[in-house]
Parts: structure tokens; sequence; C-alpha cells
């Protein structure tokens, strides 16, 4: 059976993905550098959803959601579903209490590099705390998968690209998107 979706507001960007929008009941993570249109492209998302009748929530990790852009877009700001939450764990939390709902059609994640782990926002700010992030997407991830199928809800998390610091293999790519391989 063909996969419900939900148009990107881009014919063109539509007919690449091949299936006529973002599939809904997936994870989907959209990346790119800084100022490339990754909240754009999710805000009209949001838009189409809500043209379709749909219900969509903005978790705004990043605290940079402008809701006029938003209504430029063709945002209805007033029934979208706004979180600003101050660590990765909440903002992971209310998606999954969003996704678990059943009642969401779209939940967008703004972004996973904000997502920082309460350890490191309470903790000293020399202290090395590798791969705390990257434990934090995998544990969500492992919890969210299930419930996403299950709700079909659509989850898109946007994620930045930032360039890897030491030795390059060949043939590697020197950007990296952070949050780990979850």
């Amino acid at each position: 059976e063909p996969v419900e979706v939900i148009p990107t507001g881009s014919l063109m960007l539509d007919i690449a993905l091949g299936i006529g929008g973002l599939p809904k009941g997936r994870v989907v993570e959209i990346y790119g550098p800084e100022s490339s249109g990754k909240t754009t492209l999710t805000l009209q998302a949001i838009a189409e959803c809500q043209k379709l009748g749909g219900t969509a929530a903005f978790i705004d990790a990043e605290h940079a959601l402008d809701p006029i852009y938003a209504a430029k877009l063709g945002v209805n700001v007033d029934d979208l579903l706004l979180s600003q939450p101050d660590t990765g764990e909440q903002a992971l939390e209310i998606a999954d209490m969003l996704v678990r709902s059943g009642s969401v059609d779209i939940v967008v994640v703004d972004s996973v590099a904000a997502l920082t782990p309460k350890a490191e926002i309470e903790g000293e700010m020399g202290d090395q705390l590798p791969g705390l992030q990257a434990r934090l997407m995998s544990q969500a991830l492992r919890k969210l998968t299930g419930n996403i199928k299950r709700s079909n809800t659509l989850v898109v998390f946007i994620n930045q690209l930032r360039h890897k610091i030491g030795v390059m293999m060949p043939g590697q790519s020197p950007e990296v998107t952070t949050g780990g391989n979850a």
C-alpha cells in the first residue's frame, strides 16, 4: 500500500523524493550547512500539513522560531503546538509524548545540535562529557521509533553540518552531523 505523505511545499522536491512528500510514520533528518533553508523547508511542510487538516508541532530547541516568518510561509501559528524546552531530554520527552498521543501528524525538532543534555547544562564550563549527546539521541530514537510506526506521525529532526576536526582518511567527507550515528 502507498506510504502516506506530507507534501514539502516544493513540487520539485516532492517529485525528487519519489513519493510526493515526506513519509508519515517515519523519522526524517534534514541536514545542511547553516542558513541553507532547513527550518524554512520544515515550516512549509507544516503549512501543507495544516492545509490538509492535520496537526503540527514544532519543538524549538534553538529558541529561534520567528512566528511572523512562519506565518508568511503559510503556517497557522495559532494552531501550531510550539514548545521551547530547556534541555535535550525535555525536548525528546515532549516529542515522544506528542507521538504517543496519536493526534499529531508532524513533529519537527529544531535542531539536534541544540539538544543539550541536562548534565552538560548543569556541569562546569570546561567539563568534558564526550558522547553524551550521541547517547541521548540513540536512546530517544530507540524509544521513538516504535511509537512513530504505531501513530503514523512524521518526526523531522533538523541537523547542522559541522566540519570534522582531526585527521581525514582519503575519500572521507570533512563534514559531519551532530548527535553521532543515531
